[in-house]
């Protein structure tokens, strides 16, 4: 089975790493319109625009189901995409809140939802959280951290007054922290380290549950072949992708 992974930039390798510790696909072809990045800070027409673009890009590659990593893109476009595309269509927006719902037994958690602006306007997850019955939600947008995670800055004193402007004067320290945009599970530890008490949530590790129940799986754990494409710097993305993911650079595609 051949899976396309779609996101804005670097953030959706955060995803592919949990697909591929779990040998879900026989090959991954990941897209990420590096040229463009970030979506959240643009408008939502935009967002579907380019994302139509990508399933066009997917067409040449017989893939038979498409991944949005993107949380603006699962935000906004998801409907139009399904419209489009002939081959199934997932988000991680709808998995993520899933995944809250299913590890919080305290209604009334106080949870922090981290996005990017447009994810965060578009309220797509308060709503699910709302009907699985959470009330205390604050959403955020940590823009700056889209274009430090872009830069490979995962570390570090920089990070961290980022995350200390940003977080510092929140009314109540968070107990579940949702980690709403792909770039964000590349800091997770830098985030876990402010929040040492709070649960982290994030969309590559709630997707894998999500497809491993609307697809059929049962030919078993797969050595994944790993193929990457961008509209600019690829050479930037592979290099990401040789860190995050563990692989030799020479060997990515």
């Amino acid at each position: 089975m051949r899976a396309g992974v779609f996101d804005s930039g670097v953030g959706g390798l955060s995803v592919v790493r949990s697909l591929l510790e779990q040998g879900l696909f026989d090959e991954i072809i990941y897209y990420g319109d590096t040229a463009r990045v970030p979506y959240g800070v643009k408008d939502k027409n935009t967002i579907i625009r380019y994302s139509l673009e990508a399933v066009e890009f997917f067409k040449n590659f017989n893939i038979d189901t498409l991944i949005c990593a993107c949380n603006s893109v699962s935000a906004y476009a998801i409907p139009e995409l399904r419209t489009k595309a002939p081959f199934p269509v997932f988000g991680v927006i709808e998995p993520g809140a899933i995944a809250v719902c299913n590890t919080v037994a305290n209604k009334n958690a106080h949870i922090l939802i981290l996005g990017t602006r447009a994810t965060i306007n578009s309220g797509k997850y308060q709503h699910l959280l709302q009907e699985c019955g959470f009330a205390n939600m604050k959403g955020l947008a940590p823009s700056l951290f889209v274009p430090m995670v872009e830069e490979g800055l995962l570390e570090g004193p920089v990070l961290e007054q980022a995350m200390h402007h940003y977080f510092k004067d929140l009314p109540q320290t968070p107990d579940v922290v949702i980690l709403g945009c792909t770039h964000f599970p590349l800091i997770k530890d830098a985030i876990q380290r402010y929040f040492p008490k709070a649960t982290l949530i994030h969309s590559g590790e709630a997707i894998v549950e999500h497809l491993q129940n609307h697809l059929d799986f049962s030919e078993g754990k797969k050595e994944t072949q790993l193929k990457l494409f961008a509209t600019e710097n690829p050479e930037g993305l592979k290099k990401v992708a040789a860190a995050w993911l563990g692989l030799e650079q020479k060997t990515l595609l």
